[in-house]
């Protein structure tokens, strides 16, 4: 920025954004120190530099305020869980399934852990076969992100949200 650049000649572009050509680096400084402006080199590695007359303080604050803005429109991603027991109800299957609705329309990912006690783990199939009947009944707005594992005592599953409709599912 202004006498910290150290080439002899650059490329002058102007306040309004036009190309003014090859100068001398002490004329680019004078022609923005008349406007009231900065001189600041915005692309140091080519041949000559490139520099623009602008408001750098200006720049730096834009710059800064995109960037905050841009922090609160991205939406984190958080994984959800829901535990459910291998002899569930239809009711209780119908509350939780709701509930993994509800995350995955928030655009949250959902952990669907079926818990086993005891020798309930001999029976796996029985976990396997309700994390299969949920990954159907809420297929249209979400994917398997990761099949069903038996780690443990547990068996889990995880969905993630639909991006768009116009997404198209590997697995289909």
């Amino acid at each position: 920025m202004n006498e910290q650049i150290r080439a002899r000649s650059v490329r002058l572009i102007d306040k309004d954004g036009n190309q003014v050509g090859v100068v001398n680096t002490s004329d680019a400084i004078e022609a923005a120190y008349q406007e009231e402006l900065d001189l600041v080199e915005v692309a140091p590695s080519a041949n000559p530099p490139v520099c623009r007359i602008m408001d750098y303080g200006k720049y730096k604050y834009e710059q800064a305020k995109n960037r905050r803005e841009a922090r609160k429109r991205q939406k984190t991603v958080q994984v959800k869980e829901v535990k459910m027991r291998p002899k569930i109800e239809e009711h209780d299957f119908n509350v939780k399934k709701r509930n993994a609705i509800r995350f995955l329309e928030d655009g949250d990912k959902v952990k669907v852990t079926i818990m086993f006690r005891g020798r309930e783990v001999v029976h796996s199939s029985l976990g396997h076969d309700l994390l299969e009947r949920l990954a159907r009944d809420v297929y249209d707005i979400s994917i398997v992100e990761r099949a069903p594992v038996l780690e443990g005592h547990n068996m889990v599953m995880v969905l993630a949200p639909r991006r768009s409709s116009g997404e198209v599912d590997e697995n289909a």
